[in-house]
């Protein structure tokens, strides 16, 4: 993989491009210290060690978000302190918490987060309801820090490309915020696979879960994607390899969720690398794949925190989110046990 595939890549690149079919994004370029807070590195300019893991302190002064109404805004998470911390021991990003605080409103209330490849979907196990649904910064801040993938993004992106720049610290880095859509369907997520320009196979995004309808919608799904790949996507991009994952919704339309480049990190799903790599591969037209039945479900990306890494103590950040997520968790079983009764 050449680090030219790998830049075509990044949400920055291929959204100005693609912007009429795909989900609304705004940006926010990252600052260094920013990056460092996510790679729980040292600051430079102190001789302090690096905190085990403080949630960004909330920035005092912030406008408030009159667009939404003040019960759907969750409190900001505290600061973790322990006997060694103190507040001014956590990092406080006041621009980026400002910037990022007015996109959230722009965008309805609620975003999903990620970097120039990859969101932090491996770490949704610490938020409340198991999403990457954010309404505030602290909650990103959380979902980023939390997430190997992004760690990844940050730390060793380019590692995989032949002719990786000798400055691999040249690369900036963009906080992507995507609307958020409850509604959206999982089992209408499909990853794409181009070689040599040519899409050869399709594969369930989602093969975690069997979804029974899914089977016997290949034959419909197929020309769908397949025409939105020659009218949309094949003169739009400048790869010749590259994966793209698009999501169909309820009247036949195709949105392209994200691009990724061939190989590498990208996983393959229903496919195996080797297969797809095959000249003779789709030589008679493109494969689609998915869950034929409960029996064929893959395992799913598992990720964990140490928990001696984490400060829980009371009134801590970690504190206050783990009573939220009780919370979240305790609403879910009444609503499940009213839902019930009513039937």
């Amino acid at each position: 993989m050449k680090e030219s595939e790998l830049r075509r890549c990044q949400i920055h690149d291929w959204y100005p491009r693609f912007k009429p079919h795909t989900i609304k994004t705004l940006f926010h370029p990252l600052s260094d210290s920013f990056i460092r807070y996510l790679l729980g590195e040292p600051d430079p300019h102190s001789s302090a060690d690096p905190p085990r893991f403080l949630l960004p302190r909330p920035s005092s002064g912030l406008d408030p978000l009159p667009a939404l109404p003040p019960a759907s805004i969750p409190p900001p998470l505290s600061p973790v302190n322990s006997d060694s911390d103190s507040d001014d021991d956590a990092p406080s990003f006041p621009d980026l918490e400002a910037a990022v605080t007015r996109s959230i409103a722009d965008l309805g209330g609620a975003v999903l987060p990620k970097l120039n490849w990859s969101a932090p979907k491996d770490a949704t196990w610490i938020s409340a309801d198991g999403s990457l649904r954010c309404t505030s910064f602290s909650e990103i801040a959380l979902l980023l820090r939390s997430s190997d993938s992004i760690a990844h993004d940050l730390s060793q992106a380019l590692a995989s490309c032949s002719d990786a720049s000798p400055d691999p610290s040249s690369l900036p880095f963009y906080l992507a915020l995507r609307k958020w859509y409850p509604s959206l369907r999982p089992e209408m997520e499909f990853r794409c696979f181009v070689r040599g320009c040519r899409l050869i196979a399709i594969s369930q995004r989602e093969v975690t879960t069997f979804y029974p309808v899914l089977p016997d919608r290949k034959d419909e799904i197929l020309p769908l994607i397949e025409r939105f790949f020659h009218e949309v996507v094949r003169e739009g991009f400048g790869s010749e390899n590259y994966t793209i994952d698009v999501y169909l919704t309820s009247d036949g339309r195709v949105k392209i969720v994200d691009f990724n480049p061939w190989g590498a990190f990208t996983l393959p799903l229903m496919f195996e690398w080797e297969e797809l790599d095959e000249q003779g591969f789709g030589a008679q037209g493109v494969e689609i794949r998915v869950v034929e039945g409960r029996q064929g479900v893959r395992p799913g990306l598992k990720t964990a925190v140490p928990y001696d890494y984490l400060d829980t103590g009371e009134g801590s950040g970690w504190d206050q989110f783990l009573k939220r997520a009780d919370e979240e968790i305790r609403k879910q079983a009444e609503d499940i046990g009213n839902d019930s009764k009513g039937g």
